[in-house]
């Protein structure tokens, strides 16, 4: 028998549905083929403006058959699985599994004479950064079998769908990965790594985006140089039509004729919803957000709109910069979005055989190591950096061989593969199953879920509606809430939390963080099977 642990009373609800944990394997997203670039790949020049992103690369690879006695096989399935066999011998260097139980091997065809093999390997990004190196070692292991003649491969790339595709605004639906691009204080050179980041990508053979959500201040007008300068937007479906420069699409309060703004709060996060969820996008592997300064109600607004796949950190030596970078890091922390690189930038110059730091050492580092971000990369104090800016061409396009190009494609290597280690993570469930009225919770990395009533988690809303802000005293009581209430919608907002509507019209913004919290102190037995508990 089983009996339920005494709980502060602003959390007591009607008995909770109880459900035995499930026992069905988390989801996984698909495995994606990148890992540790090689000296030699990552210094190989990758510009290429505009992208030139084909659906698909094709080499063959013939050789002459072996003389004497060369192996042979008796019929087509058996000659498939030497094939599968032999390409299971290459590694993905990140995930440390082969690249046939990736499920990157596709369409393999074997001819009516058992020497020639023909397959695609199909990828979840084009900016894939050892793309070659499978596509090489591809051959070189099907072509050492003995009875194969000739080798045709097809590279191709599938991008990964947005997690919540179906829920998202209907601009961002096609969007795989959005990056944030922030250092919370001005002039250190954010939107500036913000563009280069993206043309490297770009470069790369991704399909890019950028979005200046800078409405007081947009930098993208300067820094690059478009024809067209001014949004437009299409009058059939009042989306709007993002301006093309080099290959990459772009949206900035800057065009839309207005200049920088001068407006309150409120209609400042209004105007970057619309100009982000109303733009046709289309479908993009990548979007670079360049995050305005500070961290306020343009930053939760795109947090809450935009499910934020990373976030790349911009910082310069002195530790004003390191203070408030260290705001945004524990910022983007709370809203589940991961940091997956600091950017130092204006580090130092060479001259005269000499290295100078003349703003000092260490603010990336301490990023680096009080937060546990894992990779850093230095940007020197370079005249060309800063004028590419001023020109509206930047570096990476400019000088696509120089040194600081080469720190970028390091860097976009490093967005591409930590990208697909975080999409390989399963994001926290949310659903409300009417059958037991309970709202179920899946976190990840855990094959259990845990119910609440929805009671429960209304009565517990910690927002300024609900609870005074500078008393903490509970403006909404127990008994305000009826005990048969239930969500009419439940849908995610970021990575963070939920944002549930209830019938009366009162939309409660649900962090994962409050609902794991309000498990364990009702701490709700789960029952063997499944039951609908009394509501007396």
């Amino acid at each position: 028998m089983q009996t339920l642990r005494a709980a502060p009373a602003s959390f007591l609800a009607p008995s909770a549905p109880h459900l035995l944990p499930s026992t069905a394997p988390a989801v996984r997203g698909a495995l994606s083929a990148k890992g540790p670039v090689p000296a030699a790949v990552t210094s190989r020049s990758r510009a290429c403006f505009p992208s030139s992103r084909s659906a698909s690369r094709r080499r063959r690879c013939s050789r002459a058959a072996s003389s004497g006695a060369a192996a042979t096989v008796t019929s087509a399935d058996g000659a498939k699985k030497d094939v599968l066999i032999a390409l299971s011998q290459i590694i993905d260097p990140d995930f440390g599994t082969d690249i046939v139980s990736c499920g990157f091997v596709k369409d393999l065809d074997i001819s009516e004479a058992l020497d020639e093999v023909s397959f695609r390997l199909e990828l979840t990004t084009p900016a894939c950064p050892i793309k070659d190196e499978f596509e090489q070692k591809a051959n070189e292991v099907v072509a050492a079998l003995p009875w194969v003649k000739k080798v045709d491969v097809t590279m191709s790339a599938q991008p990964a769908q947005p997690v919540y595709g179906g829920e998202l605004p209907q601009g961002l639906q096609k969007i795989s990965n959005i990056i944030a691009v922030s250092s919370c204080k001005g002039g250190v050179g954010k939107s500036t790594v913000a563009v280069n980041l993206a043309y490297t990508l770009a470069g790369m053979g991704a399909r890019v985006g950028i979005f200046d959500a800078d409405v007081f201040g947009p930098s993208l007008p300067t820094m690059v140089s478009p024809e067209n300068r001014l949004l437009v937007m299409n009058p059939e479906s009042r989306a709007i039509l993002p301006i093309e420069y080099l290959g990459v699409k772009m949206v900035s309060f800057g065009f839309a004729g207005q200049g920088r703004a001068i407006m309150r709060g409120p209609m400042v996060s209004g105007v970057i919803n619309q100009l982000l969820t109303t733009t046709d996008w289309g479908e993009l592997d990548y979007l670079v957000i360049d995050m305005p300064p500070g961290t306020g109600d343009i930053h939760l607004t795109l947090c809450q709109v935009a499910p934020l796949t990373a976030a790349v950190i911009v910082t310069t030596p002195q530790k004003l910069a390191f203070i408030d970078v260290a705001k945004g890091v524990r910022m983007f922390s709370k809203l589940k979005v991961p940091c997956v690189a600091v950017v130092e930038n204006m580090c130092y110059f060479d001259a005269d055989g000499k290295r100078y730091y003349p703003f000092g050492q260490g603010s990336g580092t301490q990023v680096v190591q009080q937060f546990g971000i894992p990779h850093l990369f230095d940007l020197p104090i370079r005249p060309t950096l800063s004028a590419s800016g001023d020109t509206g061409i930047p570096e990476v396009v400019a000088d696509p061989q120089g040194d600081v190009a080469k720190t970028f494609q390091n860097l976009g290597v490093c967005v591409v593969q930590q990208c697909a280690k975080i999409r390989q993570q399963v994001s926290t469930a949310v659903s409300y199953d009417r059958s037991i009225r309970a709202i179920r919770v899946k976190v990840p990395d855990s094959d259990e879920e845990f119910l609440l009533h929805p009671a429960t988690v209304r009565r517990n809303d910690r927002s300024a509606q609900s609870v005074d802000e500078w008393t903490g005293e509970q403006k909404i009581q127990h008994g305000d809430v009826p005990d048969d209430i239930e969500p009419e919608e439940i849908r995610p907002m970021g990575n963070y939390a939920v944002s549930i509507i209830w019938p009366d019209g009162f939309s409660q913004i649900a962090p994962y963080d409050q609902l794991e919290m309000l498990e364990r102190l009702v701490d709700a037995p789960r029952a063997a099977t499944p039951a609908v508990a009394s509501s007396s």
